[in-house]
């Protein structure tokens, strides 16, 4: 065995930034001639350069899960209806989807630090102005740039640790990052929920004001990354015709079936203006010098089924359980803040089977039996959501959710190592930010189309519910439009059908995506395990 490396001072140095910076003072220096790799850092010298991308990563979170258990009020004031409710979430995840694969080049191209700060002012701006929505529309807007925001720190997150750790021990530390994850989404809604009920919901937009602040401070003084210097040419033209491919593509799928007939002349314009766009993008990445998605990536199947995976992976994540939150406030009752107490299994589960997994991946090298085991779990949590109502007794709901969340914590991060164990060094952040661009992308593609089919299930359920009892929709209570009702307003029997109503359309939600969970299984089944790298070569 050979003896320990000798720690080098806090730079967070990856090979990828040695060969840029040898072919900034040498253009005719061959990169692939660089050194074996740089030394790898002391356990206690990561610790230091992650806290502020943790931190980073904590904002964004918060940000994000503060508002879930919100979502609900916050439409019921400003007089939105279920596509309301789908659109505000759908926005985000829409500009992070688009922004993801660019932040992901320009951090093979520029500093990573300036990169992750500006993503995070980004952020931070557009969660403020988003206090002041006076209407749907306002805030829907302002989800956007946060989503623009939370693009550059979810592809950044991932492109600077693979700069600073090797692949064979960054298992290790997706504990830190589980650990991170669970604790944004656990105080998140708790917060919010808190905000919500004992202040106003505007607020659940400016809690994370000052945490956005310390990360960039933090950030500023413990990341230290080399700046790339070289010359470099920003493919817009594939930029452009990617954002605007996939933007038609997601607007078709949440709009068709409830805007206008599947089988309509809008479709017959959306769909192959979509496709038109995407081969119109593939044909200027084989000529662009610096292309967004570079087509040699396509050419690794670990790659291919990896990013199909996530894809699904997106769909089963994203697309279902964005919508826990009605079920608990509008088919259970529960109140914001008891929302958000009562998805803490899945939480929990995702921060242990994350933090597991991780350290004994870290241990053997081996890391496909995680993956194969969380998309099993997946599945079968998934499935199993699929059989609740509103009055199940929520024992049974939490450990369906608990085995939803372990499955989610084995794939997400090991579906991104598969990747970057293969990848060069000069393709880390564009194929690292690749894999993140499908899972979000699944999750836009679900959120829609699941935004899509709960509003029309709530709908026929209603309908039949109150046929039932003979009655109509009562004035006011938004049940005629489609609006997001409010319970305690609503006579005993009908609450009674909402609540119904809402129970039945949730679990409907899991008939979609346990079989997208499977089809996530069965491309896991053939990835290929190679042994993980001891260095960042």
């Amino acid at each position: 065995m050979s003896a320990p490396p000798r720690p080098q001072p806090l730079s967070g140095r990856s090979r990828h930034d040695a060969e840029a910076d040898t072919a900034a003072a040498d253009p005719a220096a061959d990169p692939a001639a660089g050194p074996a790799g740089a030394e790898p850092m002391e356990h206690r010298q990561i610790l230091k350069a992650l806290s502020g991308l943790l931190l980073g990563m904590f904002v964004a979170i918060l940000s994000s899960t503060v508002v879930s258990n919100a979502l609900p009020v916050i439409l019921a004031e400003l007089g939105g209806n279920q596509a309301g409710y789908t659109w505000v979430i759908t926005a985000s995840l829409l500009a992070t989807t688009v922004s993801v694969p660019i932040w992901g080049k320009l951090a093979d191209l520029y500093s990573k630090k300036m990169l992750v700060q500006t993503s995070l002012v980004i952020f931070t701006v557009a969660s403020a102005v988003a206090g002041f929505s006076v209407n749907v529309e306002m805030l829907i807007v302002c989800r956007v740039f946060q989503g623009l925001g939370a693009g550059g720190l979810t592809a950044l997150a991932q492109v600077i640790i693979a700069a600073m750790i090797p692949p064979r021990e960054r298992g290790r530390y997706a504990g830190y990052i589980g650990a991170t994850f669970a604790l944004a989404t656990v105080s998140g809604p708790l917060i919010g929920g808190v905000l919500t009920e004992h202040v106003s919901w505007h607020a659940t937009f400016y809690v994370g004001v000052p945490f956005a602040l310390a990360a960039f401070f933090v950030l500023r003084r413990t990341l230290n990354l080399p700046v790339v210097r070289r010359e470099v040419s920003i493919d817009y033209a594939g930029a452009l015709l990617l954002a605007a491919g996939t933007s038609l593509l997601l607007v078709w799928v949440s709009l068709a079936g409830k805007n206008f007939p599947w089988a309509s002349w809008e479709t017959a314009l959306m769909v192959p203006g979509s496709v038109v766009l995407l081969v119109a993008m593939v044909l200027v990445e084989r000529r662009a010098a610096e292309p967004i998605i570079p087509l040699r990536l396509f050419r690794e199947r670990t790659i291919v089924l990896s990013a199909i995976a996530s894809l699904f992976t997106g769909v089963a994540l994203f697309g279902a359980t964005i919508f826990l939150s009605q079920y608990f406030q509008l088919a259970r009752g529960a109140t914001p803040t008891m929302s958000g107490i009562y998805t803490l299994p899945l939480i929990v589960g995702l921060a242990l089977s994350s933090t597991f997994s991780g350290r004994l991946i870290t241990r053997t090298g081996r890391w496909k039996r995680w993956l194969v085991l969380g998309s099993v779990m997946l599945t079968a949590g998934s499935a199993a959501m699929a059989t609740i109502g509103y009055d199940t007794a929520y024992w049974l709901v939490g450990v369906y959710m608990a085995v939803i969340g372990a499955g989610v914590g084995m794939m997400l991060q090991n579906l991104v190592l598969a990747v970057q164990n293969i990848v060069a060094a000069t393709d880390l952040g564009t194929a690292s930010s690749f894999i993140a661009f499908t899972r979000t992308l699944g999750g836009s593609i679900g959120v829609a189309a699941l935004g899509a089919i709960l509003g029309h299930q709530v709908t026929g359920y209603v309908k039949s519910g109150l046929a039932g009892l003979g009655v109509g929709a009562p004035g006011g209570s938004g049940l005629a439009g489609g609006g997001i009702p409010d319970l305690s307003a609503l006579p005993g029997p009908v609450a009674d059908v909402v609540q119904s109503a809402y129970g039945d359309g949730v679990a409907d939600l899991f008939l979609v995506s346990a079989p997208a969970a499977l089809v996530a299984l069965v491309l896991v089944l053939f990835i290929k395990e190679q042994e993980l790298r001891t260095t960042n070569d």
